[in-house]
């Protein structure tokens, strides 16, 4: 199965909303970072492609008919070749220090704690991102410019005819639009939010 969407956009832009937004509108499963979790065969093989394996991504998200989130984003260039009639999507937040206090306040500190216990996988994972990304995760320049760069990078490196970007504020009609489907008539999913996060990780509660 190839992909449908291309999720480019990274973590902490609506990203889970959007695999159970994607995920009803085509019918089939969305890859987000939860996957990988939850599949020790799948994890594998996403830790050796962060270590600069080569890596088959047709036959990686066979069963899947979109992507989105960490780990896919880190690989849009890959995933956009391999599958040239997909929708990419660029998910962002309004600004770039919007999604800083997302981030900073739930994975970047969670990549931080996992990484520090010696997981395999989330180590190969943040070895990538300081790659392509950063590794800088507690340093907010260095973030917010990584995170400006990648968007800039797929804005600039994805054809306007295949590229939608689009905030968790927009709903499903840009989506709707651009994959010629009807607009469900329930609400947007709005899933994940930092509060949620954080009681999933067993972080403290945020004041004020």
């Amino acid at each position: 199965m190839t992909l449908q969407v291309v999720g480019a956009g990274l973590g902490r832009t609506g990203t889970h909303s959007l695999k159970l937004a994607l995920e009803q509108l085509l019918g089939g499963r969305c890859h987000h970072m939860i996957e990988v979790f939850g599949n020790e065969a799948e994890r594998d093989v996403w830790r050796r492609a962060c270590l600069g394996d080569p890596t088959d991504f047709t036959a990686l998200l066979d069963p899947y008919v979109a992507s989105t989130d960490l780990p896919g984003c880190l690989f849009w260039r890959q995933l956009v070749d391999a599958n040239p009639d997909a929708l990419v999507l660029l998910s962002v937040r309004a600004t770039a220090e919007e999604w800083w206090r997302s981030a900073s306040r739930t994975i970047l500190p969670s990549i931080r704690m996992v990484t520090d216990g010696g997981d395999p996988w989330m180590c190969a994972l943040l070895q990538k991102m300081a790659v392509c990304f950063s590794d800088q995760l507690e340093d907010r320049d260095a973030m917010v410019a990584a995170y400006e760069r990648h968007n800039d990078e797929v804005r600039s490196g994805v054809p306007a005819e295949r590229l939608l970007e689009w905030c968790p504020g927009d709903g499903w009609a840009p989506i709707c639009d651009r994959l010629d489907l009807p607009v469900p008539d329930g609400p947007f999913p709005k899933t994940n939010s930092t509060d949620d996060f954080r009681a999933m990780a067993g972080f403290p509660p945020l004041e004020g």
